[in-house]
């Protein structure tokens, strides 16, 4: 058994306060409300331009990524159930440095996609409200959602629930219809699998086009980490996390591939997601009244979900700094209710930060906002790769308890998984997501001076 020192020290003593109030089932919609948003509903379009119908492939191979991915978090977060997650991990197994700049990579990139989220809402909220200005919807809903996560965890858990319950009914709803106007009518030529070999075959673009699809994947993919992050506050973390885990990675593969097969058998690839959401193509082919409203509903659902768990997880990731003293220590405080309101209050500075931007740079604040953000997110699970192989010598080496979730081929899927993502980051730089590491690289070494001076002024 673990020692009593080693036990204490798993991160939980930093986080006391926090309320365990997430359910199982809470969990796994939380993951799945993350990653099913505008990305699916509006963006699959991209990665079906840049590989055609070997998209497929794309998705499958990132789906494989992830699901390396959930079984190294499963087996962590297990072990420290805490809201600083990988970064607690990556701060204890590997160096406090390696954990400071995971925290703070992760909250940047979900604060940055707070704005990002928020300026979109307003633009669709355009669709009903044309002559309201968009100023008016990104302060009533970023007070809606500000509040949500003010109120309690429990509330926090229960709206998203019915965020990403609407989401995956849509989606659900999607494949019935699609797969009634390939096998239930009595045809057309030009709807079926032909259109998964036609124009150029399966491969249009060669295994090129298909791997850069691959990083085009994983975007669709993150948000499932949240898990990780919600097992500070979730009943049972040891059984509810890696149930969750496992059956997120698992619907949203489902999901992707049924969903991207049925799009481009019904929609050829080369007109899929040009001019308007493949989802709205096969509601019209059935000849639904009203699709691009009830498209607009979800879209904007999707957004509204995105951004309440953004600022959940960007929320706990400052708390986790401020407790592992990275950060000020007001940041650490939480009210009567377990919620850090201080933390909750700097990460709505997204909302600020996308508005500013914006004005200065009208014309790149897009790009600038989601180079960090992706670079953040992408970088966060490359640690968890990382972090994962000195946990589990460091762990073995301490006589900790019997873990009962273990990622299997141990060393041997966590390097591959590292080493894919890895190429697929070094990939970016030969393509138009070059942007990402041209952010990135500099914010890292930003992050690491400012890590060099925290320390030296609390030393």
């Amino acid at each position: 058994m673990i020692n009593k020192k080693t036990q204490s020290n798993n991160g939980l003593e930093l986080e006391n306060g926090l309320k365990r109030d997430l359910k199982t089932n809470q969990l796994t919609m939380i993951a799945m409300g993350c990653a099913i948003g505008t990305g699916l509903f509006l963006g699959s379009g991209l990665a079906i331009k840049t590989a055609g119908p070997s998209v497929l492939l794309s998705y499958g191979i990132g789906a494989f990524i992830v699901l390396l991915l959930m079984g190294c978090l499963a087996e962590m977060t297990v072990a420290h159930p805490t809201s600083g997650s990988f970064g607690t991990i990556s701060e204890k197994y590997i160096n406090p440095m390696a954990g400071f700049l995971v925290r703070y990579s992760y909250w940047i990139a979900n604060v940055l996609a707070i704005g990002v989220e928020v300026s979109a809402i307003a633009v669709y909220m355009k669709y009903w409200f044309p002559t309201v200005p968009e100023l008016v919807w990104i302060l009533l809903f970023a007070t809606l959602l500000i509040y949500i996560n003010a109120k309690s965890v429990h509330i926090f858990g229960t709206v998203e629930y019915w965020f990403s319950m609407i989401k995956i009914s849509a989606i659900v709803g999607f494949i019935l219809l699609g797969s009634y106007i390939l096998f239930g009518t009595s045809g057309q030529s030009n709807i079926g699998p032909g259109n998964l070999v036609n124009d150029g075959g399966f491969l249009p673009f060669g295994w090129w086009g298909m791997w850069v699809a691959i990083f085009i994947s994983l975007f669709s993919f993150l948000g499932t980490e949240m898990i990780a992050v919600t097992a500070g506050e979730s009943k049972d973390p040891d059984v509810a996390v890696p149930k969750a885990l496992k059956s997120t990675v698992f619907r949203l593969s489902t999901f992707y591939v049924l969903t991207i097969g049925i799009m481009l058998m019904i929609v050829p690839w080369k007109s899929a997601g040009i001019d308007k959401s493949p989802f709205v193509k096969v509601m019209e082919i059935l000849n639904i009244p009203g699709a691009s409203g009830i498209m607009n509903f979800i879209i904007l659902t999707a957004a509204l979900s995105a951004m309440n768990s953004q600022l959940y997880a960007s929320t706990r990731m400052m708390f986790s700094l401020s407790r592992g003293n990275h950060a000020p220590a007001f940041l650490g405080k939480i009210n009567n209710k377990g919620v850090p309101v201080s933390s909750l209050a700097v990460s709505t500075l997204g909302i600020f930060i996308a508005a500013a931007i914006n004005a200065i740079l009208p014309d790149s604040s897009y790009a600038l906002m989601m180079g960090i953000s992706m670079f953040g997110a992408i970088f966060t699970w490359l640690m968890v790769f990382i972090s994962h192989l000195f946990f589990r010598r460091k762990w073995e080496k301490m006589g900790g308890r019997q873990l009962p979730v273990r990622m299997l081929g141990f060393p041997y899927l966590t390097i591959l998984g590292a080493v894919l993502l890895l190429s697929l980051m070094i990939s970016t730089w030969f393509t138009g997501f070059k942007i990402m590491l041209q952010f990135g690289i500099p914010w890292l070494l930003f992050l690491s001076a400012a890590y060099f001076v925290w320390k030296k002024r609390n030393n």
